[in-house]
């Protein structure tokens, strides 16, 4: 690394850390754009609370003079009391059904809340997952209405949503309990007065997250527009993690058609959507580390994701809304197939339930999936699962992979310490050539070459093993922030390695860093700075004449690491740390097995020689 580089490097940091500085607002703009946002938040809750109590005020008028009133909203009671405008739903509005039903479904895994409102489920529980407060995660936002819906143009020319709409409850049973490999069905029917009907059987199994549906569409033919449906998730996915921010900036939807995910996200306040036609593997939503996927069982038309931010992306407060629907043909035996997957973000699990869904986990970055993929799928997730049998604690886990990371690496690195171990002792020398041809820059370099020859020493040597460990690194940068394995794993003050391991508070915020810092990150940074320590800093030796000072250099970028990794995951800077320290050993060991006098033989050997070869050269000359 030259001179120029690394003053780059340097003014590179110090730039983005004024700017920053300079960007920041002060804590009197700060305050003023809290109350600006309060005083919004409260005018828009005074909005939409008139428009509430108009609304309640005209149904209840409308209510007294004609309670039959066609063009109220559904015909139950319950119904009515959603507080939202009247639906015209022409033929498809039914008196069969007046109150709303409900009936929960338990296994192992969940417990879900079904309504014959919509026929689908308006509330689900995580068996084994909690919120980091430690409530169960219920992943469907506050709801009274079917998450799934069906959706189509009627030949009135309404358009139809089935979450609109009060089923008959088909299934007598209140509550479903699953066990073992059992199985269990829950049946809706709307049933319109010229014969037709649409019904909802849905499947659940004890032993898996995936829900099968059967959407029977008879004799309605004549009234949908195109004969196409639309199927989909309408509600928001609940946030589950502390940091909020981090859990919006994870959010998003995908489709997979193709052989080809695409990945949506809306990056600012506003809406979006997209639209792929063709044939779709599934769609999806999902947070940080739980998702809802369906999956057609036939032929679909297209695929349509939708989502709206109420703020900015990267604002805790904000609200990320994603939706994902399929549309397809209904087919002629009238029967659509779904299957559904309201989970965590598990590699198993999601293996099961399609071998591509793995894929919208980011374990790294586009460029490096070809090596992330095969690591991630191969070697670390099944090394926990595996070795989760013997150890329980994923902190020691982690500390173990470390270990057999640096094994694995160790007959690579050996030969790049033992350079970095030689470039420490040949730094007398250096020293004087550069005493020797101060004023002579290309001289001092072109001895400095001359003498890393003699003593058979790679400069570049020392640089091998952060290469060798950067994919890994990287991975394991991307993919411990998303793992569910090590969600609320704790270890030693660390609550949650999936989590920063915040253990200082400041009284400011520094650009960048933020007010807290990290246990593990702390220890890293000083790792690092006892590694280059050990293995004689940067480069091994001192710095040309005229260039900088490499100790300054030496502690930059330990401090720099610190302010990128003091946000991430605390099993990130934890496996970093065992690294390191496991290099520090490995070079210290080198250090001393290293033969000092056989490579100072080396260098002097090599001078005696050449001034032997040249006393020959003068005798013959004499004898001619």
């Amino acid at each position: 690394m030259d001179r120029n580089t690394v003053t780059g490097l340097i003014l590179i940091f110090f730039i983005m850390m004024a700017w920053a500085f300079y960007a920041m607002p002060s804590e009197e703009e700060l305050q003023r754009q809290r109350e600006e946002r309060a005083l919004q938040d409260s005018l828009a809750q005074i909005e939409q609370e008139l428009e509430r109590q108009e609304l309640e005020e005209e149904r209840q008028e409308r209510e007294v003079e004609d309670p039959d009133d066609e063009t109220l909203p559904g015909v139950g009671r319950e119904f009515r009391d959603t507080d939202e405008a009247p639906v015209a739903l022409g033929i498809f509005r039914t008196d069969a059904v007046t109150d709303t039903t409900h009936t929960t479904v338990r296994t192992p895994r969940y417990e879900a809340v079904f309504s014959n409102l919509g026929a689908g489920p308006v509330r689900y529980e995580m068996a084994n997952y909690r919120t980091w407060d430690q409530y169960p995660v219920q992943i469907i936002a506050d709801t009274t209405r079917s998450a799934y819906v069906l959706g189509f143009l009627s030949s009135q020319n309404y358009n139809i949503e089935t979450d609109q709409i009060l089923f008959r409850q088909v299934t007598p049973q209140q509550t479903l309990e699953l066990n073992g490999n059992e199985s269990e069905t829950l049946e809706y029917a709307l049933e319109l007065e010229d014969g037709g009907s649409i019904i909802f059987s849905y499947t659940f199994h004890a032993n898996k997250y995936a829900i099968d549906l059967d959407i029977h569409i008879q004799g309605l033919q004549e009234h949908i527009i195109g004969n196409s449906v639309d199927f989909g998730w309408k509600p928001r996915l609940n946030f589950t993690e502390r940091d909020l921010t981090q859990d919006g900036m994870f959010a998003g939807a995908h489709i997979y058609a193709g052989g080809v995910l695409e990945d949506f996200k809306v990056d600012g306040p506003g809406s979006n959507d997209m639209m792929i036609n063709g044939t779709i593997d599934w769609v999806s939503t999902k947070t940080k580390f739980f998702a809802q996927i369906i999956k057609p069982e036939v032929g679909t038309n297209a695929a349509i994701l939708a989502g709206e931010l109420d703020g900015p992306a990267d604002e805790p407060t904000t609200l990320h809304h994603y939706q994902s629907s399929i549309q397809s043909p209904i087919p002629e035996n009238g029967t659509l197939s779904y299957q559904m997957y309201i989970g965590p973000l598990d590699y198993y699990e999601l293996r099961e339930f399609h071998p591509t869904a793995f894929d919208m986990v980011e374990i790294s970055y586009a460029w490096m999936r070809w090596f992330a993929d095969p690591l991630v799928r191969w070697v670390i997730i099944p090394y926990f699962e595996f070795a989760n049998n013997w150890i329980a604690n994923y902190g020691l886990l982690i500390i173990l992979f470390g270990v057999l990371i640096k094994l694995v690496l160790a007959p690579l690195t050996k030969k790049s310490f033992r350079s970095m171990a030689a470039m420490k002792e040949l730094q007398p020398q250096m020293k004087e050539i550069q005493e020797q041809y101060k004023d002579n820059p290309k001289k001092q370099q072109e001895e400095t070459i001359k003498l890393y020859r003699k003593a058979k020493v790679n400069p570049l040597g020392g640089c091998l093993p952060m290469l060798l460990q950067f994919p890994i690194l990287i991975t394991l940068w991307r993919y411990f922030q998303n793992s569910i394995i090590i969600r609320q794993e704790e270890f030693l003050w660390a609550s949650d390695l999936s989590a920063p391991d915040y253990i200082l508070d400041l009284p400011f915020a520094i650009p960048f860093l933020g007010d807290q810092l990290a246990g593990f990150v702390l220890l890293m940074t000083a790792s690092m700075v006892v590694q280059m320590k050990v293995s004689g800093g940067m480069s091994g030796g001192a710095a040309p004449s005229g260039g900088p000072n490499m100790k300054v250099f030496m502690y930059f970028m330990p401090v720099m690491l610190l302010f990128i990794f003091n946000n991430f995951a605390a099993g990130l800077s934890l496996y970093y740390l065992v690294y390191n320290v496991l290099s520090i050993g490995q070079q210290y060991l080198i250090n001393r097995q290293l033969d000092k006098e056989k490579l100072m033989k080396a260098v002097e050997g090599d001078d005696d020689e050449k001034k032997n070869r040249r006393g020959k050269k003068g005798r013959r000359k004499k004898k001619k």
